[in-house]
């Protein structure tokens, strides 16, 4: 770690969302298509994620599985037996019916926040449904949101989660910034790009930073680009946010938040798990989405996860190529036991 006389000091203070403590304050993005309860466990294992959170449920789907007595999401599977402080991130443009929803969540599932996802850059979900990121042109939209939610929820804290903008000639995240605050959420998480970037290029971490001068009270979450406990504790030191969200980086390290609490507390950070004790994580992982999904869905399901898990390592396309052809879990050990990288 480099210390300079202008850095912050360290270990950075548990984070407070409404009465929540959240500590350390290292944040689990929610991820559509992979932050379900199985992976959710996995990091709760290895620990250092102050709080987890779901993937994003759809508002408006939610509300059509209730009125046709439908089974609800499988993206809140396990929610209301599992361990909190706990997030559950909702998606729509319909502040009633966010309204609904949330009260939902905070009475029947109990949850610990709930999120709304205002940065989701995903087509489906801005220019087929006018929601996600989307919504940054529309700050009085988001205000309404926000406001109806926090109502609906209180005294279960709402959060916020944006980009910078929706393009780089568009960047007004200063101004919605202001607009999350004054509607009443309780934290905003920023992503540091914008949604025309998607994932390309690096994460603005001096945006982020500046949006703190715009905040009155509510604590600011820096999300991009945290693939280290190195940058966790570097994000920390040189800029101003009072928590970090760690996202794509955890899908085939689930010890990652482990490591960087660690780093943070100024403890030796624990190395990375060998190949042999990663291939078995992952087949736990495998065993836990079976057991909800069942055998064909649940092989199905993993292909991704497995993907995420020999990222990086020689081999690592080799065996993506074979693993995505697996169909049945007697498919999936076999690829594994043949062509799991050997070597990072």
């Amino acid at each position: 770690m480099i210390d300079t006389a202008n850095s912050r000091p360290l270990p950075p203070p548990p984070l407070k969302i409404g009465d929540v403590v959240v500590d350390p304050p290292i944040l689990q993005a929610p991820m559509a298509g992979f932050t379900n309860a199985a992976f959710r466990q996995i990091v709760r294992e290895y620990g250092g994620s102050g709080l987890q959170a779901t993937e994003m449920v759809n508002a408006r789907g939610f509300v059509w599985m209730d009125e046709h007595e439908a089974e609800h999401p499988d993206r809140l599977w396990g929610v209301a037996e599992e361990a909190r402080p706990l997030a559950v991130q909702i998606w729509d443009n319909q502040p009633d019916v966010m309204a609904k929803v949330g009260r939902r969540l905070v009475e029947d599932y109990r949850v610990s926040v709930v999120d709304i996802n205002f940065g989701c850059p995903v087509r489906q979900v801005t220019e087929k449904a006018h929601s996600g990121s989307y919504l940054l042109r529309e700050p009085d939209r988001m205000f309404q949101i926000i406001k109806r939610l926090v109502e609906a929820c209180a005294p279960t804290p709402v959060t916020a989660k944006i980009r910078l903008g929706c393009s780089r000639d568009k960047i007004n995240c200063n101004e919605v910034a202001q607009v999350v605050e004054e509607a009443g959420a309780a934290a905003l998480t920023v992503h540091g790009r914008t949604a025309q970037d998607f994932f390309k290029g690096s994460a603005d971490w001096e945006r982020i930073s500046e949006i703190k001068s715009h905040l009155r009270s509510i604590p600011l979450i820096g999300n991009g680009d945290l693939d280290s406990a190195e940058k966790v504790v570097e994000a920390f030191r040189r800029y101003d946010v009072d928590g970090v969200m760690i996202a794509r980086a955890c899908l085939g390290r689930p010890w990652l938040f482990a490591q960087a609490a660690a780093a943070l507390r100024g403890d030796p950070v624990p190395p990375e798990p060998t190949l042999q004790e990663q291939r078995q994580c992952m087949l736990k992982h495998f065993a836990l989405v079976v057991e909800r999904f069942g055998e064909e869905k649940g092989t199905l399901l993993m292909r991704k996860y497995a993907c995420c898990y020999a990222q990086g390592k020689r081999g690592a396309r080799h065996f993506r190529t074979h693993v995505a052809k697996a169909a049945t879990p007697a498919e999936f050990y076999s690829v594994v036991e043949e062509h799991f990288p050997t070597e990072a």
